[in-house]
């Protein structure tokens, strides 16, 4: 892992193949350490920067203030420090509403969005009582012992048909977590409402979802769809929330596919 220091914050990150960039955004169950299946499939082709986000993985804990705006700032302070241009943004879950509130602040930044398992927001995807219900689970959760963590949010994340070498997996992932880290999450997700950014966006954008996804259910997925013109909706057969671990192979050929279509379009200003 590299590390660079972004608004008086550290944040570990790790970089590896060459060509286009694509800046991978994990969720607010894991770190950068969750994106290994695309960083070496897709190094082949692509520079793959991934990072741990505030609060997260080998970075630096935020405040307790930190909100949704912030981690968009942070973000956009990453790729500057970083020289990377106007990547390619991929964004997972609470990475993928990252990535709306980044392109609402920075809308010159991103060349494409890929958003997988995502919502605009929970307050903007999700009723009012069950962001509350969210909320107030992920608070509690933060003070369990990671094992106690895996075990309540693995159900929620993964199809019941997943092997067990995935859940051990995401188990190791969550085994390191920073509960700052999933409280400022939580708390940023339950307050955002991102639907006024959707029909504003002007890049090319892939939606990417689970099946089998109960956090976040197609209904979500066909919303985003709705609202961002020209968007590309896929849905993976039987996979759940965790769709770049259960369904890896076909995910990061969805993915591949859609960042090659657009190498040959000159980037949207």
């Amino acid at each position: 892992m590299d590390e660079v220091e972004v608004e008086g914050l550290r944040i570990a990150y790790e970089q590896a193949g060459a060509g286009p960039l694509l800046v991978l955004v994990h969720g607010y169950v894991g770190d950068s350490r969750g994106w290994r299946h695309q960083i070496d499939d897709l190094c082949d082709e692509f520079t793959v920067v991934a990072w741990d986000a505030p609060g997260y993985g080998r970075s630096a804990d935020p405040p307790e203030t930190f909100r949704l705006p912030d981690y968009a700032d942070c973000l956009a302070g990453f790729i500057e420090a970083l020289d990377l241009g106007r990547p390619h943004v991929l964004g997972l879950s609470f990475g993928g509403g990252l990535a709306l509130e980044f392109y609402r602040r920075h809308p010159t930044l991103p060349r494409s969005l890929v958003l997988a398992s995502a919502y605009a927001g929970w307050a903007g995807s999700l009723p009012a009582e069950v962001v509350d219900q969210r909320l107030q689970q992920a608070l509690r959760q933060s003070e369990l012992p990671p094992d106690e963590l895996a075990r309540a949010l693995i159900p929620t994340l993964l199809s019941a048909s997943a092997p067990a070498r995935l859940r051990d997996e995401i188990a190791a992932n969550i085994s390191e977590f920073h509960p700052i880290g999933l409280r400022t999450t939580a708390r940023s997700f339950a307050e955002a409402d991102l639907r006024d950014v959707l029909p504003r966006i002007d890049v090319p954008t892939l939606l990417l979802y689970g099946e089998k996804d109960t956090r976040a259910p197609l209904n979500v997925a066909h919303d985003l769809h709705a609202k961002i013109a020209g968007s590309q909706l896929v849905v993976i057969p039987g996979a759940g929330h965790m769709i770049h671990v259960e369904a890896a192979k076909r995910f990061n050929a969805e993915v591949r596919a859609f960042l090659r279509s657009q190498q040959s379009s000159p980037p949207h200003s």
